[in-house]
């Protein structure tokens, strides 16, 4: 058994299952041909991101599970400032982590990175053209 058909066995039984532990979990692979020790099923649920909630193991929240990015500036943003490759958003009250977040996890490559406080982010670009077209970018998702 190879491990991407591993990985998509565990990820189908988390999905329709309510697994608890890792030995439940390593069992039910069991049940359907998949012998598995401790350490590669630890490291399995680590590389596929799986999270142990109160209600057992779940997959990691995707993008869908939010709003999407352009939503959130539209939402959020209420003012857009440059300063050679360092972008400054302001937002309303509370709402720079999420709109922060959404960034981080975009297809913005032009991004290095961002910072959140309440009110405001910060986003690294790699210079000050960069800078520009991303707050253009913005700009117009905000209207």
């Amino acid at each position: 058994m190879n491990k991407l058909s591993r990985h998509n066995r565990i990820t189908d039984l988390v999905s329709n299952e309510t697994l608890y532990t890792q030995d439940e979990l390593r069992i039910r692979l069991a049940q359907s041909g998949i012998n598995v020790n401790q350490a590669t099923l630890s490291r399995d649920l680590r590389e596929l991101g799986l999270i142990k909630t109160v209600n057992g193991y779940a997959l990691p929240a995707t993008e869908e599970s939010g709003p999407p990015l352009e939503q959130l500036l539209t939402e959020f943003v209420v003012d857009v400032r440059e300063a050679e490759n360092l972008l400054v958003l302001k937002t309303t009250p509370g709402s720079a982590q999420p709109v922060a977040a959404a960034l981080d996890s975009s297809e913005w490559n032009e991004l290095v990175g961002t910072i959140a406080g309440d009110d405001t982010i910060l986003i690294v670009t790699g210079s000050k053209p960069i800078c520009h077209v991303v707050a253009v970018r913005v700009r117009e998702a905000i209207g």
